[in-house]
């Protein structure tokens, strides 16, 4: 029976914290650790001791945090066996297909290659959980870095595949933004545009967009909507493959 716990945090400029705690074991893990402090206000605040941080890529609005957290709470650092060199003071490392286990839950390792060649996101099936880092965003996806479109597209062909009712934490708040150009990609759909409402309204009021839902993803990111078929017509894509029409929009993004 899932009973982990998560509280969500902002930090740096548009960063997002997530801290992950087993009630029954105490065991409190940190996803990345984009700023110390925020992370160990987030402990203050929720009363929890540190003992993991789970690294999803090497990016320093990720990792920074890391030394002074270790250093302070001695605990265990996991992230990708792909980026071992680039990340301070790893103290285990998996790749895709690998498991283990936090707070008596599984956890299973998806690598997603793109925004950087070795990243890795957190699922936790028990849980309905994925944490996608800089891989998948609120109708939005990680620009393309280190990997190649076709890469990115098969990274995310993965996350499509989960439950549609996952909880999908990701890095950043670029919601807003990625709605604004999201409706110039797929105009007709009108779930989107209940959507950027919602969202308006949210970032208006100061809140969070996050976390969503790989369902509500798929209705709405039009970076995960490639084989649409009006998608396809808006952009005179018809009859191209599913990663060529991502690669277009990934472009046409990135040039905005």
């Amino acid at each position: 029976m899932a009973n982990l716990e998560f509280h969500q945090f902002t930090c740096l400029d548009d960063n997002f914290g997530v801290l992950i705690h087993d009630p029954d074991s105490g065991d409190t893990a940190s996803l990345d650790a984009p700023e110390a402090k925020k992370v160990r206000d987030a402990l203050t605040d929720t009363g929890w001791n540190l003992t993991h941080i789970l690294v999803t890529h090497h990016h320093g609005d990720h990792i920074q945090g890391i030394p002074e957290l270790k250093d302070a709470f001695g605990c265990h650092v996991i992230g990708p066996a792909a980026e071992a060199g680039k990340i301070p003071t790893l103290d285990q490392t998996f790749g895709d297909g690998d498991e283990f286990s936090f707070g008596g839950e599984p956890v299973r390792v998806i690598s997603t290659p793109g925004h950087t060649l070795g990243m890795i996101n957190f699922y936790f099936p028990q849980s309905g959980v994925v944490f996608t880092g800089d891989t998948l965003f609120a109708l939005g996806c990680g620009r393309i870095f280190e990997g190649d479109p076709q890469m990115m597209w098969h990274s995310l062909t993965k996350l499509m595949a989960l439950p549609a009712d996952t909880i999908v934490y990701c890095g950043h708040e670029y919601t807003l933004a990625n709605a604004k150009f999201s409706v110039t990609i797929d105009p007709e759909n009108s779930a989107l545009a209940s959507r950027m409402d919602e969202i308006e309204a949210l970032r208006a009021a100061g809140k969070p967009t996050l976390p969503t839902t790989i369902g509500k993803e798929l209705e709405t990111n039009p970076f995960l909507r490639a084989a649409d078929p009006e998608i396809r017509a808006n952009l005179g894509m018809t009859g191209a493959s599913d990663a060529e029409v991502f690669a277009e929009i990934r472009g046409r993004k990135d040039r905005g």
